[in-house]
């Protein structure tokens, strides 16, 4: 006689007889292949409390055993007498384990606005392309725009980070002194003989020169902040670390450079310097740090609209100067100017990458790092080497490079962007 007879037949007592014949016909309906087998026993079938080796384990909803009233969880009875080990069959209908509730989907629409960083690059191509075509549509948005627009870009990083985050950014001084170093001593050397090759091989007037090797001397960008807070957005931290200190600095770098350079003293405001760090990046990352802590909820629900904001406001802030310095930059020479723009920052983007690969080798964050120095050197304030073109140079083409610069570092840094999130895509 079968296990599932012997069990029925021994335990008769205290079975109804049409109780018997309808579980052995349970029993028998399931397609068994070995010797192990899986009884369901409601409650109310009463067995036995001397069935010392018994189990008890439930069924799902989908078991219908011709037994009493079913419950979602009931015991079960399996006597370990008849086999070692009793196991469901994998074809039947039923299921011992816990049932797994799916994940419900996001909503489409906050997918979508959460994903707006990834079209950065089509959008600043775009911005380069219409103020070309029609600069009226950028022209409204002079310089006292920049300030609040880069302090906006500022505060989506603050939103998505933590104060612990800028602790840990400190305790890498050999990160930030590396960054530094790409700031105001590779990214200079580059502008210095670029430069000189505008005059000697191309050239080009000393004035366009002179704004080559002006681009170069000034601080880091708060746009590299928010390139690799879109590609590293635990590096963003130390980004803004050493984007705060060089600007800091600068207030007595970039006169020196520029005198070493250019041979010409810059006046630097210090007092507007200091304040402009202030505006775009103390108060906008504190304000968002304090809204993450004293009111996380109202963080969380504007974080999905960030992303769309930020894209915006990129492509305001780099098709604005290209716009307003038309003129200059479809001059003659302009053609030869973005052509050694070009290159500058190109040379700029692969010696951080280099160098922090090199320093940094034997880092377990080591390509993060890469990415993040990549930025800091290849991106620097071209609008501030604008704005100090335009206000202590009497000729007008020293500042069509730095114009020219704002657009370049913008769409190379942020196809970078593009193609890094997507190599760890890939690896991931």
């Amino acid at each position: 006689m079968s296990p599932s007879g012997q069990l029925l037949q021994h335990h008769h007592k205290h079975l109804q007889p049409s109780q018997i014949l309808q579980l052995s016909s349970f029993f028998k309906s399931f397609s068994i292949k070995d010797k192990n087998h899986l009884f369901f026993f409601p409650r109310t079938c009463n067995f036995p409390h001397h069935l010392s080796g018994g189990r008890f384990l439930g069924f799902s909803r989908n078991s219908h055993p011709p037994c009493g009233k079913l419950r979602l969880v009931v015991p079960r009875c399996v006597s370990e007498k008849l086999s070692d080990c009793l196991q469901p069959d994998e074809s039947s209908n039923y299921s011992t384990g816990t049932p797994k509730i799916p994940k419900p989907k996001e909503p489409s629409f906050l997918t979508i606005l959460r994903g707006a960083n990834s079209i950065i690059p089509h959008v600043v191509l775009a911005s380069t392309v219409l103020a070309l075509i029609y600069p009226p549509s950028f022209t409204w948005f002079t310089n006292r725009y920049y300030a609040p627009a880069l302090g906006f870009l500022m505060f989506a990083v603050g939103v998505n980070s933590s104060e612990k985050d800028f602790v840990e950014a400190f305790n890498r001084p050999a990160a930030i002194f590396a960054g530094y170093i790409g700031q105001f001593v590779v990214k200079p050397l580059l502008g210095y003989i670029i430069g000189i090759i505008s005059m000697t091989i191309f050239g080009l007037p000393t004035p366009l020169a002179a704004g080559i090797m002006l681009t170069s001397c000034v601080s880091g960008a708060q746009l590299s902040n928010y390139a690799t807070f879109l590609t590293d957005p635990a590096m963003a931290p130390l980004s803004i670390v050493m984007t705060s200190l060089s600007t800091a600095s600068a207030v007595f770098v970039t006169p020196i450079l520029s005198l070493l350079l250019i041979g010409k003293r810059l006046p630097v405001d210090v007092k507007g310097m200091v304040s402009n760090i202030l505006q775009i990046v103390v108060t906008p990352i504190a304000a968002g740090l304090l809204l993450n802590r004293i009111f996380p909820q109202i963080s969380s629900a504007i974080r999905p609209f960030l992303p769309p904001l930020s894209v915006f406001v990129t492509a305001l802030c780099v098709g604005a100067p290209l716009a307003i310095n038309i003129s200059s930059v479809l001059s003659p020479s302009g053609l030869s100017v973005l052509f050694l723009v070009i290159v500058f920052h190109l040379a700029a983007f692969v010696s951080g990458y280099t160098l922090a690969g090199l320093f940094f080798r034997n880092a377990p964050d080591v390509k993060a790092l890469q990415r993040t120095l990549s930025y800091e050197t290849g991106m620097q304030s071209s609008l501030l080497a604008l704005a100090l073109a335009n206000r202590f140079f009497e000729d007008p083409l020293v500042g069509v490079p730095p114009a020219i610069s704002v657009v370049i570092m913008s769409l190379m840094g942020f196809s970078l962007v593009m193609l890094w999130s997507k190599k760890k895509e890939t690896v991931v």
